[in-house]
């Protein structure tokens, strides 16, 4: 039997990019081929449609949808759902459903929880009133991120500004917000900051954040203080079917070897040490919120590498600072001949991720990469307390007296990974699972560019930080 062909008019391309994903009975014609007499016409007579009870909401300026109500065209068999309303029921038999993400046909299960995502999401947007410090290259992803079928909330100019209004809660970048803003609030204020899996490249080169972590409570990074993650962690009742896909999402992390930020740039093999122990010790930026809130005693890249080397007198031990610092932009610079002096070997550049598979340890204040180690199965110390301290899964040389329960890894994995934060699609720009993130991740062309713009003041903006790291170097300008 021949295949029909489909024919889909450009408005419908545009407003669905993925519609022949939804028609696999049928070959979709290239998109500036003429329309043949005998092809379906997608919109039109047989192949009319609607997304009827299957309705996605939208974010801000960005929409797909999931599933289309088709009458007249065979329909696969779908099974039943015990999610599945009335007018869903009624019109399942007509329903063919797509991935949005990936341009693939879809079953009803992944549909629905997928449905679920989005509704909640939108949900929760709809209840910000004003968004408050943040930056402007952020503002798009962020009215994105937080919009829905009405726009988004507007961006207050000052805390006033944002006080002043009653209609929501103040979302605001966490590591702007100020005690005396919280304090003066008559609404609910959440805070957000980028994500543990966040991005091809560095947030302080203007590279977009593809996760995002809310919190109504505190922040992961202030142990000063409860935050939503540290609650999940100590009250959630993890189901089997949730540390299962935790174990694969943390298998898929070390395969295709996922961290924060993702720079690339080649890491040298490590030499060999016979008897010795190899620790990586990663630096900071020092003025960071997680310094701030979550250090103890050691607070300083020279004072961590000083603490290693005292703790572990005999090891081999390996300094890199942190990528931020090496812009030139962030404090905590450390020369690397002074660096020398208690380390054996310096990495002032590089990639992290090669590094992990030839380690003993990794020793780290309150750094994200002491969390990524762990995922990889390495033995992790911590001179702070960071989110993945206190619970068991870490030498610990500061306490945490809320931290009481001991976790397994999966455990930490599912709260800090799946829960907490939410995860935005780099190309369709909508909510979605921490799982297609990663795939995105595998494939750096997918990421949109910056605008011509912008890449040129980001090369403007290397050359100077590349003078200021010099200026950090010769000691003109301290720390």
């Amino acid at each position: 039997m021949n295949r029909r062909t489909l024919w889909i008019p450009q408005l419908l391309r545009r407003e669905h990019p993925h519609l022949p994903a939804f028609f696999p009975d049928f070959d979709a014609l290239p998109e500036a081929a003429p329309c043949p007499a005998d092809a379906l016409v997608a919109g039109e007579g047989q192949a009319s449609f609607s997304e009827g009870p299957w309705a996605a909401p939208g974010f801000h300026d960005a929409r797909r949808a999931v599933g289309l109500v088709v009458p007249g065209l065979p329909a696969p068999p779908q099974p039943l759902d015990a999610r599945l309303d009335d007018a869903q029921r009624a019109a399942l038999h007509a329903t063919r459903f797509a991935d949005p993400f990936r341009a693939v046909p879809a079953g009803l299960a992944e549909t629905l929880d997928l449905l679920a995502l989005w509704r909640a999401t939108e949900a929760e947007n709809r209840r910000i009133g004003a968004f408050l410090h943040m930056q402007g290259w952020k503002r798009a992803a962020i009215a994105r991120a937080f919009g829905h079928d009405g726009g988004h909330a507007p961006f207050a100019e000052t805390p006033a500004a944002a006080l002043a209004q009653r209609d929501g809660a103040i979302l605001a970048w966490a590591a702007r917000l100020a005690p005396e803003t919280e304090r003066a609030a008559q609404v609910p204020v959440w805070r957000v900051e980028d994500g543990f899996i966040r991005s091809i490249g560095l947030g302080v080169n203007f590279a977009p954040a593809a996760s995002l972590a809310v919190d109504p409570i505190g922040m992961h990074y202030d142990a000063t203080r409860p935050s939503r993650l540290e609650r999940m962690l100590a009250e959630t009742e993890f189901t089997p079917t949730l540390l299962a896909r935790a174990a694969a999402l943390r298998a898929e992390i070390a395969r295709r070897n996922i961290t924060k930020y993702n720079v690339g740039g080649a890491a040298p093999p490590l030499p060999p040490t016979p008897g010795r122990r190899r620790i990586l010790v990663v630096g900071q930026v020092e003025d960071d919120a997680s310094i701030k809130h979550g250090a103890g005693a050691v607070r300083t890249n020279l004072g961590l590498l000083q603490a290693v080397r005292a703790a572990a007198p005999g090891a081999f031990i390996i300094w890199k600072p942190h990528p931020d610092v090496q812009t030139g932009y962030r404090p905590g610079y450390l020369p690397a001949r002074q660096a020398a002096q208690l380390a054996d070997l310096v990495l002032p550049q590089g990639d992290i991720r090669p590094l992990f598979a030839q380690l003993d340890e990794l020793h780290t204040m309150t750094s994200l990469a002491g969390f990524e180690a762990l995922l990889r199965g390495l033995s992790v110390t911590c001179w702070g307390r960071p989110f993945y301290a206190g619970w068991g899964l870490t030498e610990d040389k500061e306490a945490c007296e809320r931290r009481t329960r001991r976790l397994s890894l999966d455990e930490l994995v599912a709260a800090s990974l799946i829960l907490y934060p939410r995860y935005q699609d780099p190309v369709t720009g909508l909510p979605c699972a921490p799982e297609l993130l990663l795939e995105r991740l595998s494939d750096p062309a997918l990421w949109p560019p910056l605008p011509p713009a912008r890449r040129g003041y980001v090369m403007w903006w290397k050359l100077q930080g590349k003078l200021l790291l010099a200026l950090r170097h010769w000691g003109v300008i301290r720390r």
